[in-house]
């Protein structure tokens, strides 16, 4: 019973575990001011270290007028952007504050110009610096998370989805970034995915509908199918949890699982419940997360859609549509084929809603750790897109007591929020991006895959280490 239930909602197995010479006005320079030690910004601009182009950090020596000050900053075409000056630098007694300054010469010509130059303590470049983030998360590093790997990450699987590079990489998402998982409610207070559920900021749990949207004390979202605010009654949630902490487990926190994107937020739009999910309550879902970007302009790059069945419905389609209109993708499983659990050709036989041609519908198949494309998932040359690990997938499962759950789940439903994750990291990284560019940058990213080749558009599986 509980394999057919899980089945329907795209999920194939369960196997759970707990578990950054001036000549003019120099009245005031004092010649004799020691030399600025500055010759190391010189050699690590020779080393390749990034830097943000056409900015330079400028210190000017204590006592040196603004008016003198001008003809060195004319010297490199230079104008003040911002003077950095902290509570910190005040309480250490320092008068001036360092100046970031914009210029037009090339920064191998500033340093040359400015670097010994009287008046000048020091220049340097506008260094970028990123922490090499990893996953010390204990499901990533004993090689059980396979979906986040890349053939150089430690551990390795070259069939992986590549998160691991792009955290290497510091591409581990943004909490600006939000997105949608329309399926059961998920655990909001899992430690794994506390930080990263939405808690609405328009509303107050006073038994009044505050931000007007038609639904009373909605601090998480709204569980459509009971028509309340609870978006999670229990242990029973464990497909939108699992669906969760792929998305968006918070990563590097030593505990458990890591999300394809570590920073994110995650807003639980329930609407599947003991007896599946209905049509009007998947519209629903729908439309309010359109509501909250078109009303409050909340940065919503998709909802992850990790289920299916019936038939066309252009009530359905329409409201995919309004998704569309407001720039939000529609990530959706392929399916898992039918009662005989062997995957069927969408192009022949429709799967919805992942068969719908709405232009934000990213349909996803399901590969396995070796890359093959797993016996249970559905395909299609026309109607599916990209293929993401989706076999022996481990995430965060419900539990009760004081031990967080983790457990392995297979299906296109494990597969979908991979790709849901790289939509948010993608954004993180590109903020002005739209739902079509987006979309294009997944599937273009993708890795051609034999298993995949004529089963999907691109014949790809999910990459994200090249955003």
């Amino acid at each position: 019973m509980l394999k057919n239930v899980l089945t329907r909602l795209g999920v194939a197995t369960a196997v759970l575990a707990t578990s950054f010479l001036v000549s003019n006005c120099q009245s005031d320079i004092k010649i004799d001011a020691p030399a600025p030690a500055s010759s190391s910004a010189s050699a690590r601009l020779a080393t390749g270290e990034q830097y943000v182009p056409g900015e330079v950090l400028i210190q000017f020596s204590k006592g040196l007028s603004v008016l003198s000050r001008l003809p060195i900053l004319k010297l490199i075409e230079g104008t003040i952007a911002e003077t950095i000056y902290t509570k910190t630098m005040e309480r250490a007694g320092l008068t001036d504050g360092v100046l970031l300054v914009r210029t037009t010469k090339q920064m191998e010509q500033v340093l040359q110009l400015l670097e010994n130059l009287p008046g000048v303590d020091f220049v340097e470049p506008n260094f970028i610096y990123t922490h090499q983030a990893t996953s010390n998360d204990p499901y990533y590093t004993n090689g059980s998370l396979w979906g986040m790997y890349g053939a150089t990450t430690s551990p390795a699987n070259q069939y992986g989805s590549r998160a691991g590079n792009a955290w290497a990489a510091n591409k581990i998402g943004s909490s600006s970034v939000y997105v949608g998982i329309i399926d059961e409610g998920f655990m909001t207070t899992h430690p794994d995915l506390s930080a990263n559920a939405w808690v609405n900021p328009y509303e107050t749990v006073n038994g009044q509908d505050d931000d007007g949207n038609g639904y009373i004390d909605d601090v998480n979202g709204w569980d459509f199918a009971a028509n309340n605010a609870s978006v999670y009654d229990g242990t029973s949630d464990d497909h939108g949890t699992h669906v969760a902490g792929t998305i968006g487990a918070k990563g590097g926190n030593g505990i458990g699982v890591a999300g394809v994107c570590w920073n994110v937020k995650m807003i639980s739009l329930k609407f599947l419940g003991a007896s599946g999910g209905s049509t009007a309550n998947a519209i629903k879902a729908i439309d309010y997360l359109t509501d909250l970007k078109v009303r409050h302009g909340l940065n919503i790059v998709a909802s992850n859609n990790s289920w299916g069945g019936g038939g066309f419905s252009q009530a359905l389609q329409n409201a995919i549509t309004r998704a569309n209109n407001a720039n939000i993708l529609f990530i959706a499983a392929a399916g898992n084929g039918g009662s005989d659990g062997v995957g069927d050709n969408n192009d022949a036989t429709p799967n919805y809603p992942s068969n719908y041609t709405n232009a934000n519908v990213i349909a996803v198949a399901s590969i396995t750790s070796t890359g093959a494309k797993s016996g249970f998932s559905n395909y299609g040359a026309t109607t599916v897109d990209i293929g993401a690990p989706g076999s022996g997938i481990y995430s965060t499962l419900p539990y009760t007591g004081s031990t967080p759950a983790y457990g392995s789940y297979s299906g296109t439903s494990m597969a979908t929020p991979h790709v849901t994750g790289a939509a948010a990291l993608y954004k993180s990284i590109n903020p002005s991006a739209t739902a079509a560019q987006v979309k294009a940058a997944i599937l273009n990213a993708g890795i051609a895959t034999p298993s995949l080749s004529g089963k999907c558009v691109t014949g790809d599986r999910l990459n994200v280490s090249t955003f």
